[in-house]
């Protein structure tokens, strides 16, 4: 059986993608396939790996049933074996999914189907909003509040997790699916807090929480959750958003979400 893409060109479409070295792209493509074997139906697993050429077949092998773990635990095995930070983990991901789709085109769909949703964001293509990714939000957040990048990063992770400690566990699973997997853990936190079940905040002790976590004064905090909430909206789209604002009183929207 031929295969659609032979090893040189997988690895460079990965060091395309990733931007790395071909040292890394071929570290990053054994990192992803093997944790993609230990994901995935072991029968998925082998139909995948036929396609594939045969110096990287091998990583695909295992003998073990699928382990339903999630996307975070996804990327932190490939940082893991690649020795990486997260965020570097994700970027090489994408691109070894990037190179999947490609090399094997008629298996792809089926592996997308076995993937939790919250795996939207690294992917190349499928049923998908196709999410922002963690710096441009961030980078967004910034700009619309006129602070620095890192305090846009301090401000973003205290609003989501105070969001996801509002909202209802389903819809922060919702917004786990647009989001980049540098963004999931404040919301993991804040829904764990609560475990899933949406708490009641006051608008004002909204606004302290985030101040709180942010480090921030009152008013601070006021304009960074206002240019939260806008990224936000941009990210997920109307429809998702709406599914949001709908959870909060009236004050929030006229607040923060207008």
């Amino acid at each position: 059986m031929s295969v659609a893409v032979d090893h040189g060109a997988f690895i460079t479409i990965v060091r395309q993608y990733s931007g790395g070295s071909y040292e890394d792209a071929e570290r990053a493509t054994r990192a992803t396939l093997r944790t993609l074997g230990e994901r995935i139906d072991r029968g998925q697993a082998r139909q995948l790996a036929a396609q594939l050429p045969p110096e990287l077949a091998p990583w695909m092998a295992t003998s073990t049933p699928a382990q339903p773990f999630d996307v975070d635990e996804f990327v932190r095995r490939v940082a893991a074996q690649e020795n990486t930070p997260p965020a570097t983990a994700v970027r090489d991901i994408a691109a070894v999914f990037v190179a999947l789709a490609q090399a094997a085109p008629d298996e792809w769909d089926d592996v997308v189907a076995e993937l939790p949703r919250t795996f939207a964001p690294m992917l190349p293509r499928g049923p998908f909003v196709k999410a922002i990714d963690a710096d441009t939000f961030v980078g967004e957040v910034a700009a619309r509040a006129g602070i620095s990048p890192a305090d846009a990063d301090r401000a973003t992770d205290a609003v989501l997790e105070t969001l996801a400690e509002r909202i209802a566990g389903g819809e922060v699973e919702d917004v786990l699916e647009h989001l980049p997997v540098e963004l999931h853990p404040p919301l993991r936190r804040g829904r764990a807090s609560v475990r899933g079940e949406a708490r009641p905040i006051r608008l004002d002790r909204f606004i302290h929480k985030v101040a709180e976590r942010e480090g921030a004064c009152v008013v601070a905090a006021m304009l960074h959750a206002r240019a939260v909430f806008r990224v936000l909206r941009d990210a997920l789209g109307e429809e998702e958003f709406r599914d949001i604002v709908v959870q909060l009183p009236r004050e929030y929207v006229e607040v923060l979400a207008r």
